[in-house]
């Protein structure tokens, strides 16, 4: 027996309801201590403030969108899951997904003011040395890591609160799966508008400033430059916060779910839904200890020949912040394994219709610790694979000798074959886990390696604020060269960190969506998925090629919106040549941010519409087609997804620390040091321009996609039971009234879909090509203007 017997709500989710608070009460304090720094100079500050008013406008105009959509999507939940005998289901699991939207949405615009806030604080912090300078920047990230933990289990325990009291826990927990589905909608959307608007502007800077205008990086002088500080924040913060702040809640949510349906007995059900609160409330609070051990010595970031070094030191103070959260994640799991199970008493799981196993608590700590290990094990072969100063990536600067195709074809090698060890890792974490207690201890894993999240996501949230001070530094005339230094150092271990927290959020995605996975199958009375079934097949096959379609939409719609900035990039140089040079302008000479801002915003709102849209309603569509066809969409998506995902990822990772390897000059050919603005230069700025939407924009929405489709299966698979009761017996056959539903929900969704994308198209193709014409115009006109002077001068003489 449990050594706490008959727990309470209110004890099942204590811990995680002070572990919030307490991470509330840090994260004014962080603000507060942030906030006293200075920003700078006059100029240092201008841009800031444009950054952040940018970032701000985005955000609200995409939060705009998102909340037309969160509320038609929410009355279609009160239409389609209404039932006879629970009239109010629909309702109660609309209300659910409104709140986890509104808190993803809110979690995402914490993270990103505070960051806009704390960049040009960290390239004015950077100047007293770098240990100042990461101190600035990773309390900034600490802010949008610890927002989000605290807000997702908040919400979680408080609804649980409210709905256990008068529900069957079952029923609450099904309620409970729309606060992550209205998590995860947010997240996939802002992952994708973000990523569009990121990689969009930082291409068009790139392609046009440091390739065709040969101009620093982040010169003050190109267009784009600000676009693409806005973008980094919106990209890489608001989006990467709501991503995982969905992972974090669907690991509980499925944890929970499943606790409802394995554990037979009610106090080992009521233990089993305690764990994945206490667990993750101790993980917050051993994040916030894990905080303080981030400092590094001050060192000379000005000498080339100790960048690897320098980088090697910072890395090494992230893992130690992170290892050491984890070993205390590790000691207060045992001691909640002991208080809630006991460790070696027998307990009994498994589903109704399923093969029971009989387990004991110290196999739930061992899933946890699996968990940890191995999201520490992905995190670690990542940072292998993208950091430039290892083998991987130096191997990809190598092959830019022979030109910007071989660049290419290296860095999609090296991505490929960085599966291996995430995909290894991730199966035996599941062999092992299903091992010591099934399905629940696949979803307690997740909830283990999600549990030190609220540091993990501070290293990520870092680079982007690392990202910007390094980019203002090369604005503003006042930072000496040394500062740049610096804040390149910075910037550099940001890109590192960026890499690992994303290959650490596919790995915890798949965890999550197989213990998701299982959760809907319980839920809609699935216990056997067929391979002999054709609709089973039909369903891998659909949803294999779900991440292909949603990748090549995603990259494309980059490559539109790049198109968009660029011609007007150079329209601004054509109108303004004394742009292209080393010296800064200011007043009417300056150039106009504003209108690669617009541009920026506008095109990643309309192209986030379609991927989407048939990420959200692919699932519903087949789930009323067949239950079975369904299974094997999302067993098909998670398979293609998360190989597709790590491969975009890490490629991108180590093509974009390739260029930043060569421009540290350590590329040596034929005894010539190939730096800034040689052939070489050029061909891994090429493999890094390719890499930008890969790492992100389409390789991350990747993880929030295979989520959300398990989400919404499990928010609706009521639904799908009652037009299945017994889904194993539909072995072949359409039921009416499922193939009615799905009928009429493609025929109204797709075609709108397709029209306002066509739509969308239509106006920004006029829009490019009015913008060419202006082009043009100003080139003629710059000819017409050289040849009557030459005729002027041949006259004269």
């Amino acid at each position: 027996m449990p050594t706490l017997e008959n727990l309470t709500n209110v004890e099942m989710v204590s811990v995680g309801i002070a572990a919030g608070l307490i991470a509330l009460l840090y994260v004014a304090y962080l603000w507060g201590q942030v906030t006293k720094f200075a920003t700078g100079s006059k100029a240092m500050t201008a841009i800031g403030k444009t950054i952040h008013e940018g970032a701000v406008a985005f955000l609200m105009a995409e939060y705009k969108m998102l909340a037309i959509f969160v509320i038609v999507v929410a009355a279609a939940l009160c239409g389609i899951l209404y039932d006879e005998d629970a009239k109010l289901t629909g309702v109660f699991t609309a209300i659910c997904m409104i709140i986890g939207a509104v808190l993803s949405a809110a979690a995402g615009y914490i993270g990103m003011s505070i960051a806009t806030l704390a960049n040009t604080r960290t390239c004015e912090a950077s100047k007293q040395g770098l240990n100042a300078g990461l101190n600035v920047a990773f309390k900034s990230g600490s802010i949008m890591g610890l927002t989000v933990v605290s807000f997702g289990i908040l919400g979680l325990s408080l609804l649980y609160l409210i709905f256990a009291a008068k529900k069957d826990v079952a029923t609450t927990w099904q309620y409970i799966s729309g606060f992550g589905f209205g998590a995860s909608s947010i997240a996939l959307f802002a992952r994708v508008g973000g990523g569009i608007y990121t990689k969009a502007a930082d291409v068009g800077a790139d392609l046009v400033g440091k390739v065709e205008a040969n101009i620093p990086e982040d010169s003050p002088n190109n267009p784009a430059t600000i676009a693409d500080n806005v973008g980094d924040n919106v990209g890489d913060v608001a989006g990467m916060g709501a991503d995982l702040f969905e992972s974090y809640v669907g690991s509980i949510i499925a944890a929970c779910t499943l606790a409802c349906s394995e554990f037979h007995s009610t106090e080992h059900v009521s233990a089993a839904i305690a764990l994945p609160f206490w667990v993750s409330g101790f993980g917050i609070v051993c994040s916030i200890l894990g905080t303080f051990m981030i400092k590094t010595k001050d060192q000379d970031a000005s000498d080339d020949s100790q960048a690897m070094a320098i980088l090697d030191s910072l890395l090494k103070t992230i893992r130690n912040g992170i290892w050491a959260a984890g070993f205390l994640v590790c000691i207060f799991a045992i001691v909640s394994c002991y208080l809630l199970f006991g460790l070696t008493d027998d307990i009994t799981i498994g589903a109704p219709g399923t093969t029971e196993q009989t387990t004991q608590g110290w196999k739930f700590f061992m899933c946890i610790l699996i968990g940890l290990v191995v999201g520490n094990v992905i995190g670690s072969f990542t940072e292998y694979c993208t950091s430039y100063t290892e083998m991987p990536t130096q191997s990809i600067a190598k092959a830019a000798e022979y030109g910007p195709a071989t660049v290419v074809i290296q860095g999609l090698g090296v991505g490929m074959i960085s599966v291996v060890v995430p995909t290894l890792a991730i199966a035996i974490a599941i062999l092992g886990c299903d091992e010591c207690a099934g399905v629940y201890g696949v979803a307690i894993s997740a909830v283990g390696m999600l549990s030190t999240l609220g540091i993990t996501l501070a290293t990520d949230a870092y680079g982007p604020v690392a990202d910007n001070a390094g980019g203002i530094a090369e604005m503003d005339p006042s930072c000496s060269e040394e500062v740049r230094n610096t804040t390149d150092a910075l910037d550099a271990l940001g890109n590192t960190t960026a890499a690992t927290g994303k290959g650490f959020a596919i790995g915890s995605a798949v965890l999550t969506a197989s213990a998701l996975m299982a959760a809907f199958m319980n839920a809609a009375n699935l216990q056997v998925v067929d391979l002999n079934n054709a609709k089973t097949i039909v369903g891998m096959l659909i949803g294999a090629m779900l991440p292909f379609i949603f990748a090549a939409l995603t990259m494309m719609s980059v490559g539109k919106a790049a198109m968009s900035i660029i011609v007007e990039v150079r329209t601004q140089f054509q109108q303004k040549p004394w742009l292209i040079s080393e010296e800064v302008f200011e007043g009417d000479k300056a150039c106009d941010s504003t209108k690669c801002i617009q541009i920026a915003t506008n095109s990643s709102l309309e192209e986030m519409v379609l991927p989407g849209g048939m990420a959200l309603v692919t699932p519903i569509i087949v789930g009323f087609l067949s239950v079975y066809m369904l299974a094997g969409l999302l067993a098909g998506a998670l398979v293609s997804g998360f190989m597709l995902a790590i491969t975009m990822s890490n490629a991108g990772g180590a093509w974009d620390n390739a260029k930043k390897w060569v421009e540290k000059g350590n590329l040596v050919i034929n005894g010539k040091v190939c730096e800034k603005g040689s052939v070489e230069h050029a061909a891994v700025v090429s493999g890094d321009t390719v890499g930008d939407p890969f790492k992100d924009t389409s390789g991350p929405a990747l993880n929030v996609l295979i989520k959300l489709m398990t989400l919404v299966s499990l928010v609706f698979a009521p639904r799908f039971k009652k037009i299945y009761p017994d889904g194993t017996s539909q072995a072949k056959g359409f039921a009416e009234e499922g193939v009615i539903i799905a009928a009429v929900i493609a025929l109204i969704v797709f075609p709108t879909l397709f029209y306002m994308q066509n739509k969308f198209n239509k106006k920004n193709e006029k829009t490019r090509l009015a913008a060419m014409g202006s082009l043009n115009a100003a080139k003629n006109a710059q000819y017409e203007k050289a040849v009557k002077y030459e005729n002027t001068a041949s006259a004269l003489a």
